[in-house]
């Protein structure tokens, strides 16, 4: 974890809230030509993960939750805020697991927390509407949470290798 002071840690986690927000707005302005209701690029784990291995496990998970409480009240309601609470913990969860392996690569957490993200949603979604049946929709998520994160994971991969005498 970066050895910073209080302050301006506290400065960068605010401006990467603020980033991710940002990219968060940015992406429900990106129509989505798929067949699978609630697939999204996910532009916003670009900056958890970056935070994740630069910053360190405690502080992404601070930063993830900010984040979705924030979007949740600025863009969303209850519904799109439990949603991206239990995507949020789940893959959070996942990708601290497997960097603290050192096993994995940058992509391989992204592509984990891409499918896990997806799949904290279904199990939300299966509770909400009292239905089994969207596991259906699992496949669809894994391919999409597949391509996303492989795509977030080599441009976050690049940013990691980039700020990594940034954040020390």
């Amino acid at each position: 974890m970066a050895d910073l002071n209080k302050t301006p840690k506290l400065a960068l986690l605010g401006m990467l809230v603020a980033l991710a927000m940002v990219l968060s707005w940015l992406e429900a302005q990106i129509p989505v030509f798929v067949a699978v209701p609630g697939m999204k690029l996910g532009l916003t784990n670009l900056v958890v993960l970056t935070a994740l291995y630069g910053l360190g496990a405690k502080e992404a998970v601070f930063l993830n939750f900010v984040r979705i409480l924030l979007v949740g009240l600025t863009f969303g309601n209850m519904v799109s805020f439990l949603y991206s609470l239990a995507g949020g913990i789940l893959s959070g969860m996942i990708m601290i697991g497997l960097k603290r392996t050192n096993r994995f690569s940058v992509i391989t957490v992204s592509v984990a927390g891409g499918v896990f993200h997806n799949v904290g949603q279904i199990l939300v979604a299966m509770v909400i509407l009292e239905t089994a049946s969207l596991v259906y929709y699992l496949p669809f998520l894994w391919l999409g949470g597949m391509v996303s994160g492989l795509l977030v994971g080599i441009l976050g991969a690049q940013l990691v290798k980039r700020l990594q005498g940034l954040w020390q």
